[in-house]
């Protein structure tokens, strides 16, 4: 959609009283990771995973086996290369995605449901 288009939509909420500013969802990639046991295997993966370049955060969850990361703005994250250094820290990667939530969005997610 280009950019005028975004602005008359705008233009025509706010002109209706119900403003909604466009929110693009982040890009992230979800894992799936077994043999995460303690707040050590979470920290190691969190710090791999943050030193690469296209990550603007990382959450672990240890009782749900998740590990998310999510990508810079206007950037893309390389499943491989994710999958690679948390396989290199010692943990096996069953199921890997890429989803379009934030790193926020995926904790809230799982606070929710606990």
């Amino acid at each position: 959609m280009r950019s005028s288009t975004l602005k008359n939509i705008a233009l025509s909420l706010t002109l209706a009283g119900t403003f909604v500013s466009p929110v693009w969802a982040a890009e992230s990639v979800k894992a799936t990771v077994n043999g995460m046991v303690c707040a050590f295997c979470a920290q190691g993966i969190e710090k791999r995973l943050s030193k690469l370049p296209a990550t603007k955060a990382v959450f672990v969850d240890l009782k749900n086996k998740v590990v998310a990361v999510e990508a810079k703005d206007g950037q893309t994250l390389d499943g491989k290369v994710i999958t690679a250094e948390i396989t290199d820290a010692g943990y096996d990667v069953v199921k890997l995605e890429t989803v379009q939530q934030s790193v926020a969005d995926i904790k809230a997610a799982v606070k929710a449901a606990k």
